[in-house]
């Protein structure tokens, strides 16, 4: 089994065609199919059914394909990481964030890592924590920073609680009189933007809702961070967001929820069975060093608390 064939394999198998997989690939397709067949024959068995050109995967192939793209991607990290040269002076980082804390400090935080190491490629990756996990998991990103608790079947991850957030009420500024909390009960039946199946904050609005007796009223569902901002500026209705999102927002006024409120905890994730590369190492211990020195001098985002030690 060669890593070319398998590349070969996930090109069929992505695009359901074999002539636009070796375009894809750059090589000519009868030596594309050549080695998808080689494949078969090591494997013992068809991957990829060739019915009237309608190319499907077979039981065989659909086992294969997520193992095959980990492989490339473990294959590619190997590569980077051996041809790092000494100091970091060269080499690449993936990494997973939610969109609140790519809005937020996750800039300074990247900044600081690129002033500290400008060889080092930097590719972000925002979506809510499930899309990372995944990312992760296939071995497409090296470091994620998903919400807890772990919303995953997949238990081959190390993760590192760092940060709780605080998510407050957000509504236009001049909408109504300002005040020092809501309770979670005095949301019924006013109109709500919902964030998008698989967002982290719709399960976090949903579940608050829910175990307070209620249903909320959606007035606009399917958006990301800053749709869902915008929508609300524009008086579609409220929502629950992370508070360090309304930071240049002065259209928009943040409402704790009465204490205990609603938190959620921030980890640093990575695959458990890859030892994160020396660039992404070298990323973690900036981010927590950051973080740390943040805390210290008070200057971390509002409604951020960070985790520490013992």
């Amino acid at each position: 089994m060669q890593l070319q064939q398998l590349a070969y394999f996930v090109a069929v198998a992505e695009a359901r065609h074999f002539t636009q997989a070796a375009e894809r690939m750059r090589v000519a397709q009868p030596s594309l199919s050549k080695q998808v067949k080689a494949l078969e024959a090591e494997l013992g068995a068809p991957l990829l059914s060739r019915a009237r050109g309608n190319v499907t995967l077979t039981a065989a192939g659909e086992a294969l394909l997520p193992l095959a793209r980990r492989m490339l991607a473990d294959a590619e990290t190997a590569r980077r990481e051996v041809g790092e040269l000494a100091g970091l002076r060269r080499g690449r980082v993936r990494l997973g964030a939610t969109p609140s804390l790519c809005a937020g400090l996750m800039a300074d935080a990247l900044a600081r890592f690129h002033r500290a190491y400008p060889g080092i490629e930097l590719l972000v990756e925002e979506g809510g924590s499930r899309d990372l996990v995944r990312t992760l998991a296939r071995g497409q990103l090296d470091l994620a920073l998903i919400i807890m608790p772990l919303q995953s079947d997949d238990p081959a991850l190390v993760t590192e609680e760092v940060l709780r957030e605080n998510l407050v009420v957000v509504s236009p500024t001049d909408s109504q009189a300002r005040r020092p909390y809501l309770r979670i009960e005095e949301l019924r039946g006013q109109p709500m933007v919902m964030f998008r199946r698989g967002y982290d904050l719709r399960e976090a609005t949903l579940g608050a809702c829910r175990q307070a007796g209620f249903e909320p009223r959606l007035s606009v569902e399917g958006g990301e961070m800053d749709a869902v901002l915008r929508f609300v500026e524009a008086g579609l209705g409220i929502a629950l967001v992370p508070s360090m999102v309304l930071d240049g927002r002065p259209g928009l006024t943040g409402t704790p929820l009465a204490p205990p409120g609603l938190q959620r905890t921030i980890a640093i994730a990575h695959r458990k069975d890859v030892e994160p590369t020396r660039a992404a190492q070298a990323f973690h211990d900036t981010l927590l060093f950051f973080l740390a020195e943040a805390a210290h001098e008070g200057s971390l985002p509002e409604g951020l608390e960070l985790i520490t030690e013992g």
